[in-house]
């Protein structure tokens, strides 16, 4: 009976000691690293072997971290990527999110919540695949990552898509800012700033799931949080 291989994480980071000490970290914790010192170097690695995981900083020399992300996604590439940055700001986190980032890690941070972000990625797509989930005539493949409204194809971004499988997943029920900052960004501590970027997210997911048709199925309720299938009264 073969061992399971250890997940391969690639760490593109041009600070050496930042990287060294990631790399040791996650060597320590049996995990394989890679590391690439800049957004080319980065690149070239992920275009030619295959990681479970990549930890992207966004200041980067040649191409930064969002140019690079970008262009994977747009190339259909799903591994989960962490981006690790010191820009803090509502929208900075947004963008990041926005351009296909799956997580969103300010420096400095503690080693051990950088490692069950890590982990908590690495299980998402370790998932048994699941059937689809469907509301009315709005669909979403889980294995796929394909969403369609009646014969729509929908193009959401890595975390319009988790938003919408939890609603989904929790159709009917009223789902707090609170709950989606602890399950789908894996934060403990709500703060304001995260409200904000939940909120910029829902929006966007309704222009693209509720706007080019006539019934809405993305609700607010005020002050409590969002519905997915139930007009509030």
């Amino acid at each position: 009976m073969h061992a399971e291989a250890p997940p391969r994480v690639l760490i593109v980071e041009d600070e050496t000691k930042v990287a060294r000490a990631l790399a040791d970290g996650l060597g320590a914790e049996r995990f394989e690293t890679r590391v690439a010192a800049s957004g080319e170097d980065g690149f070239f690695l992920v275009s030619n072997e295959s990681f479970d995981l990549i930890l992207l900083d966004l200041m980067l020399p040649q191409r930064g971290g969002l140019e690079i992300l970008a262009a994977l996604r747009a190339r259909g590439l799903q591994t989960p990527v962490l981006i690790l940055t010191a820009k803090d700001t509502v929208e900075d986190r947004v963008l990041g999110l926005d351009v296909g980032a799956d997580d969103y890690l300010v420096k400095p941070f503690a080693f051990p919540e950088l490692l069950a972000r890590i982990r908590a990625l690495l299980r998402r797509g370790r998932l048994d695949p699941a059937s689809k989930l469907r509301h009315e005539d709005l669909e979403l493949d889980p294995v796929s990552r394909a969403v369609e409204r009646g014969s729509r194809a929908l193009e959401l971004t890595a975390k319009e898509f988790e938003i919408l499988e939890y609603l989904l997943r929790h159709q009917g029920r009223v789902v707090s800012r609170e709950m989606l900052a602890r399950d789908v960004w894996k934060v403990t501590a709500r703060a304001t700033p995260l409200d904000n970027v939940i909120d910029v997210t829902i929006a966007r997911l309704r222009r693209k799931v509720d706007d080019p048709f006539p019934r809405k199925l993305v609700h607010t309720i005020r002050g409590v949080g969002f519905v997915l299938g139930v007009e509030p009264r």
